[in-house]
């Protein structure tokens, strides 16, 4: 009886505990080893806009404590002289942080957020293709110095083992996503993916988290910005445009019906275009006989500039233009933010790459006309 009285007491104190929650604010409390050069620890919250301070308190004795109030679940940092730590709050979370600042791998233990041990997971696998980003780079700084210049063959041994890299985090980053859907861990990791590269994957996330995480204004605002894109992203039918060619007469999307066709946003003061062009030019004269197509939409704002670089990149395809920037009816179609862009279209009118140049076009062009 004794043990049945003193089991239905501790359930009654469970119970009890969990109704007195508070879960209109949060706890932080910190313990800190090895810092004796730190006076303050602030706390920084994400938004939409960046990173903003939202409160500080003096490091006593290794520990600190804050507690305030979080309008919605969300990133936050915990910020000591330059070392900075992520952890996910929301109301009513009792989060335990600790950490040696003499670690030099800044490692971290938080307890009472799932959420926000999840996030140091994700941070450990950025830290671990970090380091090995860092060794390439010592690597070849080394090899460079030791040379005495920069050489292409040796770029051209660094630069696929940069790529692989990226790929290998990019692709242990798609992992953590699919497994963490659920939470907001998940997002931030999305969010550090190449959209350019990755936007087929980020616009299908987008879609599956639409109904979740409604009162963060980050997590809405990318939902809404990958909503816009969608309409543009592989898999869906190119928009149809006209635009005016250089010689003066429309150009329609759909005069390339039934062609494979890449709209390639270019202008003549793109330094990052004008070096692509030697590239384009070499994989036209390649594919065009096998069915390969290009249209030219330059960015420029006269006719001049705009003909002398068609001219002397030897682009000889065909050429049109808004003349008005990034302000252009076609331009705002197909959402350009940044140049060089481009969409390749197939025969049916779909888009089925996107902003590939380099190496990367060239390969995607020999398994298309294979």
């Amino acid at each position: 009886m004794k043990k049945i009285f003193a089991a239905c007491a501790a359930s009654a104190v469970v119970l009890l505990m969990a109704a007195c929650k508070d879960n209109k604010s949060f706890n932080i409390e910190g313990n800190v080893e090895h810092a004796d050069k730190v006076k303050y620890v602030y706390l920084l919250k994400t938004d939409t806009t960046g990173m903003s301070v939202i409160d500080s308190i003096t490091l006593s004795g290794g520990q600190f404590k804050f507690k305030g109030s979080a309008p919605y679940e969300n990133l936050y940092k915990l910020r000591m002289n330059g070392d900075i730590f992520d952890i996910v709050v929301k109301n009513g979370d009792d989060i335990k942080f600790k950490t040696d600042l003499a670690d030099s791998l800044h490692k971290y233990d938080v307890k009472g957020s799932d959420v926000s041990e999840k996030i140091k997971d994700f941070n450990n696998i950025s830290s671990t293709y970090g380091a090995k980003n860092s060794k390439l780079a010592d690597e070849y700084s080394a090899k460079a110095e030791a040379l005495g210049k920069e050489s292409d063959s040796l770029i051209n041994v660094y630069r696929p083992l940069f790529q692989k890299n990226i790929a290998d985090y990019s692709a242990e980053v798609m992992k953590f996503v699919e497994a963490n859907k659920d939470n907001l861990a998940g997002f931030f990791a999305a969010a550090s993916l190449d959209r350019y590269k990755y936007e087929q994957q980020m616009v299908s996330y987008a879609d599956e988290i639409k109904d979740k995480f409604k009162d963060n204004p980050t997590v809405q605002a990318f939902i809404k910005q990958m909503d816009q894109i969608k309409p543009i992203s592989i898999g869906h039918k190119a928009p149809e445009f006209t635009v005016k060619g250089i010689d003066g007469k429309d150009i329609k999307l759909s005069d390339f019906k039934g062609k494979y066709v890449m709209l390639d946003f270019w202008a003549s003061w793109c330094v990052p275009c004008r070096h692509e062009n030697p590239n384009v030019v070499k994989q036209y004269a390649a594919f065009h006989p096998k069915g390969f197509n290009i249209l030219g939409i330059s960015l420029d704002t006269e006719k001049a500039p705009w003909a002398a670089a068609i001219k002397a990149d030897k682009l000889t395809w065909s050429h049109g233009s808004d003349l008005q920037r990034f302000d252009g009816p076609t331009e705002h179609l197909y959402r350009i933010e940044a140049i060089p862009s481009n969409f390749i279209i197939d025969p049916n009118g779909v888009i089925v790459a996107k902003n590939i140049t380099g190496s990367d076009l060239e390969d995607f062009l020999k398994k298309t006309f294979k």
